[in-house]
């Protein structure tokens, strides 16, 4: 007679077929990596021999000893209990009223994903048993042949199996989502449009803030129209999540666009304020950017800033700060917001470096300063590497060295450096 303390379930009686366990199954814990608990795993059994139930009970009460266990007689009632809630493990008789041998796992199979399965044959049946765990069970158990030690190591190693299955095929869909979203990300960031022969040399560096991605709410893009004028664009939307990182991708599209329509100035900006307003994810979201026209032939850069830095200009060894007046960023006075474009002069040899205040807004100090827009100019005249990309890689992690003590640099940080192009200013002063 099987002890009142170790009795895990109560046996179904006639005119009772509903009946189970008196405690519902605990909720289950997919990842168990601490103290292995009995009381903390359930069990679902499926057996319609009570003789066989009553021995399951025990070999639990000796092997696995404070396992919660539910009982049912029959497929059907297992695919019910099932679609309610999920043990750790189920332990199948494959000779079921309703289902037979591998049917009776096909009761099942929708949930093996998710659930261990051990088979419970007969002394004539291993191998149906080994059929079984071809076809998705973690093992199989003789009826009559199982000592209590052996039952609880069963039990244990085929939800452990299944707890690592189940690891496993997370992180093989994580590791292709996360190639998807790279191969995505890596797409959507601009290749400069050229048309003729290049009359701007352009360095573009590119890194975003939140870890594990390629694109953040920075965004650039360039674009030489047929005559050598050169469009360039550089903004940051405010956030560096992936809704900020889309919109950005939006505005930079439709900057695109808008060039190719000859569509430039104030005009433009007013434009893509309304994307911005279609696309943004919150009616707080906001954009600042700069957008450039720069003119080979007579040296003339016009330049259109909304709420964004200034930019460095740098002739030779020299480097100075230029800031032009400007309106608000995008989006934050829908509508209302006046912009202007100005000009100003790049000489022969001289190159414009844009950049997102990510650059300068890492801390220096355990006081919480930040390098800013004058230190950024100040980091900038230490570095006197005459070629451009060198200079633009130097400045960067200069800036990133100092900020690496007190947290780095966590904001998106998007540079584009534009210098003319030598030889074919060489060519048009001939």
């Amino acid at each position: 007679m099987l002890s009142g303390q170790s009795r895990q379930i109560r046996l179904l009686g006639d005119g009772d077929s509903k009946a189970r366990t008196e405690a519902p199954i605990p909720d289950r814990r997919p990842d168990r990596t601490t103290v292995w608990s009995w009381p903390d795993l359930s069990v679902l059994l499926v057996e319609d021999d009570q003789a066989d139930a009553l021995l399951v009970e025990e070999l639990i009460a000796d092997g696995a000893p404070g396992l919660p266990m539910r009982w049912v007689r029959s497929a059907a009632e297992a695919r019910e209990l099932l679609a309610e809630q999920l043990p750790d493990c189920v332990l199948l008789d494959l000779h079921l009223p309703d289902a037979h041998g591998l049917e009776a796992l096909a009761t099942v199979r929708e949930y093996t994903d998710k659930v261990a399965v051990i088979v419970l044959t007969g002394l004539d049946q291993e191998q149906i048993g080994l059929a079984a765990v071809a076809a998705g069970a973690q093992d199989y158990l003789v009826k009559g042949r199982v000592e209590p030690e052996l039952f609880g190591r069963a039990l244990r190693y085929a939800i452990q199996r299944k707890q690592a299955e189940r690891a496993a095929a997370a992180l093989r869909a994580s590791q292709m989502r996360a190639q998807e979203n790279a191969r995505l990300e890596r797409g959507l960031l601009p290749t400069p449009l050229v048309r003729g022969e290049r009359s701007v040399d352009i360095v573009a560096r590119y890194r975003p803030g939140r870890a594990n991605a390629l694109l953040g709410g920075d965004f650039y893009d360039v674009v030489q129209q047929a005559d050598g004028t050169v469009h360039a664009l550089i903004g940051d939307v405010a956030g560096h999540g992936p809704d900020e990182a889309a919109t950005g991708v939006a505005l930079r599209l439709a900057w695109r666009t808008l060039v190719l329509s000859e569509i430039v100035g104030v005009r433009q900006l007013q434009l893509l304020e309304e994307v911005l307003l279609a696309e943004r994810t919150g009616k707080h979201t906001f954009a600042t950017l700069t957008s450039l026209i720069l003119c080979p032939h007579d040296h003339r850069v016009l330049v259109t800033r909304a709420g964004h830095p200034g930019m460095l200009m740098r002739t030779g060894s020299a480097v100075d700060w230029v800031e032009v007046p400007g309106g608000p960023a995008i989006g934050f006075l829908p509508g209302r917001a006046e912009w202007a474009t100005h000009e100003l002069t790049l000489p022969d040899g001289s190159g414009l470096m844009l950049f997102t205040d990510g650059l300068f807004e890492g801390h220096t100090d355990a006081g919480q300063d930040r390098l800013g827009e004058e230190g950024l100019l100040e980091l900038a005249r230490t570095v006197t590497a005459a070629e451009p990309a060198v200079f633009v890689d130097e400045l960067i992690w200069r800036a990133e060295e100092l900020a690496e003590a007190h947290g780095g640099l966590a904001d998106d940080v998007a540079v584009m450096y534009l210098q003319w192009n030598h030889r074919d200013l060489k060519q048009d002063n001939r």
